[in-house]
C-alpha cells in the first residue's frame, strides 16, 4: 500500500496512529471528524472526500493493530499467518462518507493451518467490534471480516471468485460485484496484490461476467416520473424525501463499474474507472455527462443533512422536502437524474442485445 504523504493535512490525523485502545481511537476519530466538517466549505470536493477516506484508512490500520495487541494480551498469541485487512463498498472505492458503515473482509495466507483458523475467526469478530465502537455500524448485509464468506485463505478466495463467475446467477454475481471494490487497508499488502492478480485473470478468462454484471445493474430505483419530476419516498419515515444513495449515487457507481468491467478495466475508484473508460472511448458526450453526474452525486451524498449522536456524525442520506424546493437543487437533481436514466437505457439496450446473442448460441 502506498504511504499517505498527506497525513499531515492536519495534526490530528497523525495522532490517530498513537491510539492505544478502541476508546481512544473513537475519541480521536470524533476530533478528526469535526475538523473535517470545519474544513468542508473551504476545500474542493474531491480533495475533501479523499481526506475523509484517508481518515477512515488510518483508523482501519490502527484498529487492526489494536486488535492484534488485544488478542496477544488475552492469551491468543500473535497472528499465526499473514493477513490483509481489506475494504469493500464505498470504503474500497475511497468514497465513504463520515457516517458510512462497515464493508470489509480479510485475505489470509495459504500457510495458515486448519487448527490455526480459530485465531482469525476471533480476530475478525473482535476487529468488527472495535470498528463498531469507533463509530462504524455493522453492515446489515454482513460484508465484514467477522463473516467466513468474506474472510478466507488466498487460495479459497480464488476458488470462491471462480465459483461466483461459474454460476452467473443473481446472488453470486452480486457477491462478485461487491468483491470488485476490494482495497488494501492493513496487514500484508502482498496478499492483496496476489488477490488482485487472481481477480484480473478471472475477468480476462470470463468475458461473459461483464454481461452478468450488466444484468444485475440495469434495474434501479425510479427517480424521475414521466413528466420529468423528481420521485420522492411515498411512505414511511422518509416520505417526501429523496434517497440520494439509492436514487442517484449507487446507480451511477454500478453503471460505471459495469462499463469498466466491459472494457477489462480493473480499478476500485469510481472516478478512476470513469477516467479510464473515457480515455478508451475518446470524445463521448454521454460518458462525459456521466462523469459530471457522478461528481454531483458524490457532493449531494456528502452534503445531506446530518446530526450528531454520542459525538459521531449520522445522516439518513435523504434530502428533505425544504431542500428539494430550492430551484438550484431541483435543476441539478433533474439534470443528474436525467443522465442516470440515459446511461441506464443505454445499458438496458446492451443487455437486450447480449441476451439475444446468448439465445442465438444456445
Amino acid at each position: 500500500m502506498k504511504r499517505h504523504n498527506s497525513v499531515q493535512l492536519f495534526p490530528e490525523l497523525s495522532e490517530l496512529q498513537t491510539a492505544a485502545t478502541a476508546r481512544q481511537l473513537r475519541e480521536m476519530r470524533i476530533i478528526c471528524q469535526n475538523k473535517l466538517l470545519d474544513m468542508r466549505s473551504s476545500m474542493e470536493l474531491k480533495a475533501w472526500v479523499a481526506s475523509v477516506n484517508l481518515m477512515h484508512d488510518l483508523i482501519g490500520q490502527r484498529a487492526a493493530a489494536i486488535c492484534e495487541h488485544d488478542m496477544w494480551e488475552a492469551g491468543f498469541g500473535r497472528p499465526p499467518a499473514r493477513y490483509a485487512f481489506v475494504a469493500f463498498g464505498s470504503g474500497g472505492r475511497q468514497e465513504a462518507t463520515l457516517w458510512s458503515d462497515q464493508d470489509n473482509g480479510m485475505i489470509l495466507g495459504d500457510e495458515l493451518k486448519e487448527d490455526e483458523l480459530p485465531f482469525f475467526r476471533e480476530f475478525g469478530r473482535r476487529l468488527a467490534g472495535i470498528l463498531e465502537l469507533v463509530g462504524y455500524p455493522k453492515c446489515s448485509g454482513k460484508v465484514m471480516c467477522s463473516e467466513p464468506l468474506w474472510s478466507k485463505r488466498l487460495a479459497e478466495w480464488t476458488e470462491q471468485l471462480r465459483q461466483w463467475t461459474d454460476q452467473l446467477e443473481w446472488e453470486p454475481v452480486r457477491n462478485f460485484i461487491i468483491a470488485s471494490d476490494l482495497r488494501f487497508i492493513a496487514g500484508d499488502p502482498g496478499l492483496t496484490e496476489a488477490w488482485m492478480e487472481a481477480y484480473r485473470a478471472i475477468v480476462e478468462q470470463r468475458p461473459d461476467i461483464a454481461n452478468a454484471v450488466l444484468r444485475n445493474t440495469v434495474k434501479h430505483k425510479a427517480t424521475l416520473n414521466v413528466m420529468g419530476r423528481i420521485v420522492t419516498e411515498r411512505f414511511g419515515e422518509h416520505a417526501g424525501e429523496f434517497d440520494v444513495k439509492y436514487g442517484m449515487y449507487i446507480p451511477l457507481v454500478n453503471s460505471i463499474r459495469t462499463m469498466a468491467l466491459q472494457r477489462g478495466i480493473v480499478e476500485t475508484s469510481t472516478l478512476k474507472r470513469m477516467e479510464k473508460v473515457i480515455l478508451l472511448e475518446g470524445g463521448n458526450l454521454l460518458l462525459e455527462s456521466v462523469q459530471r453526474a457522478f461528481v454531483t452525486a458524490l457532493r449531494y451524498r456528502n452534503d445531506t443533512p446530518h446530526a450528531e449522536e454520542d459525538g459521531l456524525v449520522v445522516s439518513s442520506g435523504y434530502l428533505p422536502p425544504e431542500q428539494l424546493k430550492l430551484k438550484n437543487v431541483q435543476y441539478e437533481l433533474r439534470d443528474t437524474l436525467g443522465v442516470v436514466r440515459r446511461i441506464h437505457r443505454s445499458l438496458q439496450r446492451e443487455h437486450r442485445l447480449a441476451e439475444r446473442a446468448e439465445r442465438r448460441h444456445l
